[in-house]
């Protein structure tokens, strides 16, 4: 039997990388698709995913993914990112506009182009991994919360507008999540204050973690919709109220 075929964006590190290798074990071919080549091609060589170069936010890379396949059953819309912690008083709009390219324009552009092909596959999956911060609001986050909120309101309303149709809409909020890069990116690579983000956190999600329910919400029976699954660690109570531990 021909296998089934998952797209994975972002996938060249994270919970994308994750998600790509979670996948793979779970028997689908995947199509890992983000803009660095050579993570991906290192991705590829390590677990057997096709790379395919691509940036959400040019509507031609979407087509010529979309292009480059014969099927697709799964896509995990994972692309995206948060940059700046400005207030809004302060807020820079290169990086509020980057933040809504990547994140909801981003997440339209790949389900639009995918979804006849999710269609025809009979039981096709629409995930998109979006934040706590698109259930919440938090000083310096109001940017990247109103793309998220935004990811949310995409997601609910393709769920309604699929109804009837064979195709399952989940949206998948991670709480704090420690990955290499996203705290990195956030505060403009400085490596001192990402790494204070997650200081004297016992136990912060790790992509393993999330790629896990992101793999489990996939492969639930085709009648079974998990429409939100919100996880977080333990020690995250909310997205303002973090337990912390001393630290020397």
């Amino acid at each position: 039997m021909t296998k089934k075929t998952a797209v994975v964006t972002g996938a060249s590190s994270g919970i994308g990388a994750a998600t790509v290798r979670r996948l793979i074990g779970e028997g689908y071919e995947v199509v890992a698709a983000a803009r660095r080549a050579d993570r991906l091609a290192q991705l590829a060589e390590q677990t057997g995913a096709r790379p395919v170069v691509l940036d959400v936010t040019d509507a031609e890379s979407v087509r010529a993914l979309a292009e480059s396949l014969q099927r697709c059953d799964v896509l995990v819309n994972n692309a995206g990112g948060a940059f700046g912690v400005q207030s809004v008083a302060a807020a820079d709009e290169a990086d509020w506009r980057a933040m809504w390219e990547v994140n909801v324009l981003g997440m339209m552009r790949t389900s639009r182009a995918l979804l006849p092909m999710l269609e025809a596959s009979g039981d096709g999956v629409i995930v998109t991994v979006t934040s706590t911060a698109g259930h919440g609001v938090y000083e310096g986050g109001a940017g990247y919360a109103a793309a998220k909120h935004a990811e949310r309101a995409v997601s609910q309303t393709l769920r309604l507008e699929l109804c009837g149709r064979p195709v399952r809409v989940i949206e998948v909020a991670p709480g704090m999540v420690a990955t290499e890069e996203f705290s990195l990116n956030r505060l403009g690579g400085d490596r001192a204050k990402a790494d204070a983000v997650y200081a004297g956190v016992p136990g912060p999600l790790s992509a393993d973690d999330v790629a896990d329910c992101i793999a489990w919400a996939v492969t639930r029976p085709w009648n079974v919709n998990v429409d939100l699954l919100v996880v977080r660690p333990r020690a995250q109570a909310a997205q303002y109220k973090l337990h912390r531990e001393a630290t020397e």
